[in-house]
This record gives structure tokens, sequence and C-alpha cells, in this order.
């Protein structure tokens, strides 16, 4: 079986770092000595009352819930590692100015010599455009607009144009770029319908599936992506999935608590490998009950992998 990645996200912070919110540095470390293959951040600019409107089932924050800009995160992160990568899953483009978010990624990926990938979306929240007086209703425009003008400012001989209906500039040149070649791999969220599959043809490395898939739509999309990527004159097989992983539990005691099963956890990976995917996602937190319990959970995820 090829190997499949290793990826966790880390998100609902209060129960586990409460108002020490510089601890999230120390996980990085953690994760980076256990041998997990990447660290993933989740992005929130602000939040508002309607939580209820998330499009994706029930959100699972309140709204106070603290969300750490991902990209500043990520520094602090890349400075305190030396091997584990760094994305962002997903961060919401149309909410980043095109060329600042160009020096931002490239001078990440420069400092974290070549970690960093783009989980890349819209958003949901039409607050999070409104206190920025952006629009809601372009946001896809927005967003393809803006990830061109990054692909064309990190490849393609300076002085770099680009024009859009969104997005514009004429012999600009915006350096450092990203050490990877080809600039910062992005890595888009969505359902693998046409407007996604033309996305990830033109500028992805791979696709990011909301939540747990089920097995069964989990390959055919994939198969349309790879299709996608045919059409393009790209090699299907370079396709990066990066698909959740339900995590198994056993119950502990009499009060209801539960401990992860990591080698039943582990047993589903082959099975999606065949499909395709390249990393499996899990989630930080969701099943430890302090901080203590950071670093045996990434221990024993990282031998489950390894056996």
């Amino acid at each position: 079986m090829t190997r499949v990645a290793v990826s966790v996200t880390v998100s609902g912070l209060t129960r586990l770092f409460g108002d020490d919110l510089g601890a999230v540095v120390d996980v990085a470390r953690i994760a980076d000595d256990a041998g997990i293959d990447q660290l993933v951040l989740p992005d929130h600019v602000i939040m508002g009352p309607r939580t209820d409107r998330y499009p994706f089932g029930t959100f699972p924050y309140p709204p106070g819930e603290p969300w750490l800009e991902p990209l500043t995160t990520l520094a602090a992160m890349a400075a305190a590692t030396t091997r584990v990568r760094l994305g962002t899953g997903i961060l919401i483009v149309p909410l980043r100015p095109a060329v600042l978010l160009a020096k931002t990624a490239a001078t990440l990926d420069v400092l974290s010599r070549g970690r960093l990938d783009l989980g890349v979306g819209t958003g949901w929240q039409r607050e999070e455009f409104e206190a920025q007086g952006l629009p809601y209703g372009t946001r896809v425009r927005q967003m393809d607009d803006t990830l061109r003008a990054c692909r064309a400012l990190w490849t393609e001989p300076a002085p770099v144009t680009f024009e859009s209906d969104t997005v514009s500039f004429r012999d600009v040149w915006c350096a450092p770029r990203p050490v990877q070649p080809g600039g910062v791999p992005l890595w888009f969220g969505g359902n693998a319908n046409r407007a996604t599959a033309r996305r990830i043809a033109e500028l992805g490395a791979g696709w990011l599936p909301i939540g747990v898939m089920p097995v069964d739509e989990l390959g055919a999309s994939i198969e349309v992506l790879r299709g996608a990527l045919r059409d393009a004159g790209r090699n299907p097989s370079t396709l990066g999935v990066r698909a959740g992983l339900p995590m198994v539990t056993n119950p502990v005691g009499t009060n209801g608590e539960q401990q992860v099963d990591f080698d039943a956890t582990w047993a589903r990976v082959p099975e999606l490998a065949g499909l395709g995917v390249t990393a499996v996602s899990l989630a930080l937190g969701r099943f430890l009950r302090s901080r203590a319990d950071i670093e045996p959970f990434f221990r024993d995820l990282a031998a489950a992998a390894a056996a």
C-alpha cells in the first residue's frame, strides 16, 4: 500500500488551552517530534451569531470560540518545527487582498523551507464579508481571480501583469517567491462538482472533501477529479486527496468517556488508499481530556500509522 500521510486539524482551542492560546505552538513541537506529517488550522476572521446557517450540518462551536489567524499561527509553528508540513483547512481566500495573500504565503513558505499547503475555499458566513465591506455574492469569482493572481506572482517572469474582473495589476515584482516549485500547493475544499474539478485541474494540487464521506461517494468523486486532470493534460495520479478519517472509540469506565482505538481507526485506511486518498485527516481534541493527553495522542497515532 502506498503510504498515506497523517494530517491533524487543530481546532476547538478553548477546552484544551483556555486563555493560554500560545500553547498551541507546543502542539506543533509535539507533532513534529512524533512524526505526524501535517498540522492544519481552520480560518474565521470573525464570527456572527447565525451559526445555524452553517451549510454542512451543526456548527460545532459557539460564536465566542477563539479562532487564531491561521497564517500568523503557522508562522509561529514553522519557527518551532523542522519537518511537519503546515496547512490551512480552509483559508477563506476572498477575505484577503490577492497581492497581500501572495506575499504572506510566499513568505511563510520561505521561512518554513517549503512546508506550506494552502487549503482554500470561499467561506459560508455573510458577516465575515460585510464586516470588511466586501461583497458576499461575488466571493466565488473573487477566490478564483485571487488564486490565479497569486499563481502569476509566484511563477511568471517578473515584472508580472495580471488582469481579471476583480484583481488587476501591471508590471510588479513580488519577492521572495515560494521555495516550492510552482508555488505553494493549493488544495480546494468543496463537493467534487464541475466547478471544483475545473479549479483543481487548473490550479490545484489536491482536494479536501467535506467531512467524512461515504466510501462509494468518495471513490466516485476522486474519479471525476482525475478525469478533469486528464482532460487538462495533467497526470491524474498526481491528485492529492486529504479525506476525513472517523475515529473508532471504546468506552472507558462507567462515566461515558471514550478512548480512541488507534489500530481500529487506522484499519480503515487501506481501503481509502485504494480509492486514491493520499492523506487522512483527524481532529485534535474531541476525545482528549487535557493538554497532558496531546503527546500520547500524537505518539499513538503515529505508531498506528507506521505499523
